[in-house]
C-alpha cells in the first residue's frame, strides 16, 4: 500500500496568546466594578464548575451584542467557550444568554469596532496581540432563565 504525503502540514497547536491584567486592574478596578454593579459576566468555571464573575462590558455592533476579549485567550474566554452560556449583569438586571463564538468577516468587523470604541484603553492589548484573530469574539444571544 502506497502512503501519500499530506501536502498541507498540520499546524502545531500550542498555548494561545493571552495578556494578563495588570495588578491595578485585577486587584483594584475589577473588584470595585463588581461591587458597584458594573457590567459583569458570570460563567461556570471549566474546571471547578463554580460561577465566576468578571467585569466584561458588551459591545453593540449592527444591532447585535458581543463580548470581545482584548486580552486574547483569557480565563473568561476559555470558561465561556467550555460552558457555551453565561449571565450578564448590570446593576440588578440579570440576563442569561447563549454564547456563539464568531469568526470571519463578522469577527473582524466587531474587533475593529471594539478597537475604535476602546481607543487608548485597548492600545496595550493590540500592541501585544496585533492580529485581530487573537481576540476572541462571542455574540450574545438571549435565552430565557
Amino acid at each position: 500500500m502506497q502512503q501519500i504525503d499530506d501536502p498541507m502540514p498540520t499546524k502545531e497547536v500550542g498555548p494561545r496568546p493571552y495578556v494578563p491584567s495588570r495588578f491595578f486592574m485585577s486587584r483594584v478596578v475589577n473588584p470595585i466594578t463588581l461591587w458597584l454593579g458594573g457590567p459583569t459576566l458570570t460563567v461556570r468555571g471549566r474546571r471547578t464548575g463554580r460561577p465566576i464573575r468578571t467585569p466584561v462590558p458588551t459591545l453593540e455592533v449592527g444591532g447585535a451584542r458581543y463580548l470581545v476579549s482584548g486580552g486574547g485567550e483569557t480565563h473568561w474566554v476559555r470558561n465561556l467557550r467550555a460552558a457555551g452560556e453565561g449571565e450578564l449583569r448590570k446593576g440588578r438586571t440579570r440576563e442569561p444568554f447563549r454564547a456563539v463564538e464568531v469568526v470571519g468577516d463578522e469577527h473582524d468587523r466587531v474587533v475593529a469596532a471594539y478597537r475604535e470604541q476602546m481607543g487608548w484603553r485597548a492600545r496595550e492589548f493590540f500592541a501585544a496581540l496585533p492580529d485581530p484573530a487573537d481576540h476572541p469574539v462571542f455574540r450574545v444571544e438571549r435565552q430565557e432563565a
